[in-house]
This record gives structure tokens, sequence and C-alpha cells, in this order.
């Protein structure tokens, strides 16, 4: 368990928050390019970080991200007009460019330099692979941009991004992802040869009757480690899954790079963006449609429509308020839950229902008996906390802030000897410029 110290350091990302200062010292993947599909298309509300932004692309084809207040006197420039290389606010015509200079101040005597000493907050923006990242932190000159594989693939071989709301705070929606003994019980079928449920993946099977062993490996960048599990022919099922700071993960689960991202709105929101990409070659589109990356959610439900509360962007129809659609007949039949395997819809149903003391949707971890099998998540954790005391107390980032190549890395699966070293023997596969295709020598799930 942690004290509540602890907790409220590890979760609270607002700003001034030890961990939010973290956070702002990386680029953060924000929105889909697609959501401004052309220049001068229209301002979209966005929040990150507990921070309210407006973004837009300009006249020349430019991301900018601007504080939501004018600084003039607050009006929202979510109403501003975006045309000419600038922002315009409708309410007295400032007009801001995506740097956050004032280009313009209708309101004031045209010999007036006053617009000269004027900035709205801007914060800087990369459109890769199809996504905008953001910048948010305190340096001048922005840190390198990530080199994860979908960054720096070509963007033909990357697919869009799939994006899922999720209800509750950011660090229990991660530690989901770095918690593999779930996916034995959460996401498994009630049998080996249970009927397809008619929606979504079959679900997990493990022919091991024993809980999988996990050997965790402390890195500069993170923490990465295998959970293995033994199969009838002797061999050990190795699924080799990373951690990223500051909320990045990489699941094993097909012959594709991945990066997962857990980008908080607040401390009750966040987004959890998925990308995929082929290290092979481009993408066909029949494989983009099986990878159902623009509608991941519509054999249930769908998502819901959206206002100009970012809140709802890519929220399901499916959600904590309706029981995620539960359907007490695939409970029966077919999985452990009656709910399908559909991304993270499965996970929400556990972790968007932990609250503190108060119902915040902020999971109070003094209440939790930690086992054997949350190695990982006591590691990154520690990590994490001890990231943001490093920067707190001495200035000190993560490494991986300014040497990206530490994120040149991969998850993976590989079948081995019991007997094997698997850090030794599976180094080529962990590594993204090895040359070596991506290891996944044993699907995740079966039909």
């Amino acid at each position: 368990m942690l004290s509540t110290e602890d907790n409220e350091l590890l979760c609270r990302v607002g700003p001034g928050t030890p961990m939010g200062n973290v956070m702002r010292e990386y680029w953060i993947p924000a929105l889909p390019a697609s959501e401004f599909s052309t220049p001068d298309s229209p301002v979209k509300r966005m929040r990150l970080l507990g921070e309210n932004l407006v973004m837009f692309r300009d006249t020349q084809g430019r991301m900018g991200a601007l504080a939501e207040a004018c600084p003039h006197r607050g009006a929202s420039l979510y109403f501003g007009r975006n045309e000419d290389c600038g922002l315009r606010c409708v309410y007295h015509g400032w007009k801001f460019d995506v740097d956050g200079n004032c280009i313009d101040m209708p309101s004031e005597p045209p010999e007036s330099t006053y617009k000269e000493k004027v900035k709205a907050k801007a914060y800087p923006c990369r459109d890769v692979n199809h996504m905008i990242w953001v910048y948010m932190g305190p340096r001048d000159v922005p840190p390198p941009f990530p080199a994860f594989e979908i960054n720096t693939l070509p963007p033909e071989n990357v697919a869009p991004p799939n994006i899922m709301m999720e209800e509750a705070n950011w660090m229990q929606n991660m530690e989901g992802d770095l918690d593999t003994v779930h996916l034995d019980w959460v996401h498994r079928k009630l049998s080996e040869d249970a009927p397809y449920a008619g929606v979504g993946n079959p679900g997990f099977w493990n022919p091991d009757p024993l809980p999988p062993r996990l050997d965790v490996v402390p890195t500069p960048y993170g923490a990465y480690y295998t959970a293995m599990r033994t199969l009838e022919d002797g061999k050990i099922w190795h699924r080799i899954n990373q951690f990223l700071f500051p909320f990045h993960t990489m699941i094993s689960s097909g012959h594709y790079a991945r990066l997962r991202s857990f980008v908080p709105l607040d401390d009750e929101w966040a987004m959890l963006i998925s990308q995929t990409g082929s290290v092979s070659g481009p993408l066909s589109e029949e494989t983009l449609k099986q990878l159902n990356a623009e509608e991941p959610f519509k054999d249930w439900g769908g998502y819901v429509e959206r206002t100009n509360d970012p809140r709802t962007y890519f929220y399901t129809k499916a959600n904590r308020h309706n029981d995620y659609f539960m359907d007490r007949k695939i409970a029966k039949e077919s999985l452990m839950i009656g709910i399908p395997f559909i991304g993270n819809l499965q996970d929400r149903a556990m972790t968007e229902l932990m609250t503190g003391a108060n119902g915040e949707p902020l999971y109070d971890r003094t209440q939790e008996h930690l086992g054997t099998s949350d190695a990982m998540i006591i590691a990154v954790r520690r990590q994490l906390i001890g990231a943001a005391e490093a920067l707190r107390d001495k200035g000190e980032v993560p490494a991986n802030v300014d040497d990206v190549q530490l994120g040149r890395v991969r998850c993976a699966t590989v079948l081995l000897p019991e007997d094997a070293d698997w850090i030794a023997e599976t180094e080529v596969h962990r590594n993204a410029d090895s040359g070596a295709p991506v290891a996944y020598e044993k699907p995740l799930v079966q039909s």
C-alpha cells in the first residue's frame, strides 16, 4: 500500500504538482491530426494536465495550442475566428498566432505598441504520424521529440490512433496495463472451448493452472517485465511488456510496433491513446480495417455524441453509468465478465469504480493489499515517485526526457526453454533498432 502523501504525489497532475511537473517535461500526445483536417478548420477545446486549452490549425497548416482564456480579459478563445494565420478573440478582436504572439490589437489606437507586450500562453505542437503532440513544459526550447517507433516509421506504416476516454485517474487506468495477472481472470474465456460471445475478441486462455511468475527490471526510462506461463510442452511463454516515463506502455499483442499512452485530462479523466505501426511496410486498407482504428467500439454502442466538452471526446456509450451494457448471457456462456473483450472496456469496469473515501475517482491506495503478482505495479510506482521527488528536490529530470533513444524499445512474446536467461535471450526482441521483426510467438487470444 501507499501512504496518503505518496498516493497524492503519484496521482495528481495539475499545475505545480510534482507529478504534473514531471509530465510537463515531455511531449504529450493530445488529439488526432484528423481533428484538424484542413487549414483554418474549426477550433477544438482540449484539456490536458488540468489546463483548459484551445487547439487549431492555422492558414499555413501549423498547429497551435493556446490557453483557452484570452490574456485580455479572460474570454474563451474557443469562439475565436481561425483565419489569416491566427486566432482572433471575438470579444475585442485581439489576435494571436500559434506562438502566442499578439499580431493584432484593433481595440487600441493604431500607434499603440501595447500588443508587443502581450502574449497568450502558447504550447509548441508537433504533427507526427496522424497525431498532434504538445509540449507544456518550462523550456524555451522543447526537449527532443520522442523517438518511439510509431513516431519514426513512415506515415503510411502507422495506423491512426485508437482513443478511449476513461472516467478515472490516469494512474489506476495505467496500472491495469501493468498488471498481467488480470488477463487470466477478467479477460478470460470460461473454458478453452467456450463459445464465442459474438462480439470483440474471443477471450484469453492460459493452459497453465498456476499464476504467472513475474520478473521485473527497472531501467533509466522506466521498467520492463516478463510474465512467465508454462505451456503443455514445457516451454515458458514470456510476455514482455514495457513502461516508459511518464505514462506510456508497450503491451505485446501482435506483430506490430505499439505505443499506449494514458494521458490525463486532469485528476479524474484520462485518455488511452493507442497507436500501431508496421515495421515491414505500409499498412493495407484491409489491415487498417482489421485493426479497427476508426470505430473500435462500433459493435458495442460506439461513442457518445460529442459536445464541446473534451470529456465527451472518445467516450463510449457503454460506460460506468450503465454497467458498460453488461450482458448476463455472455457471462454465463462465454466470458468471465458479461462485457465483451473490446479494447480496454473490460478493464474500465475494474478501474473506473475504484474511488477515494469521498467517492472521488482517484483510488485510495492506503486501503489495498498487494501480492507477488503486483511486482510490476510496485516497481513503476517507485520509479514514478522517485522521478517526481528528484525533480522537486534536485531539479533532475528522468533520463529519457533528453535521451530519446531510450525509447527505442519494444514489447515481445517469446517461447523459451525453462532454464533460459530470458533477459539475454530477448535483448534483440526488445531493441527496436536490432533489425529483427516484432516477436509474437504465441497469440494472446485464439478463436
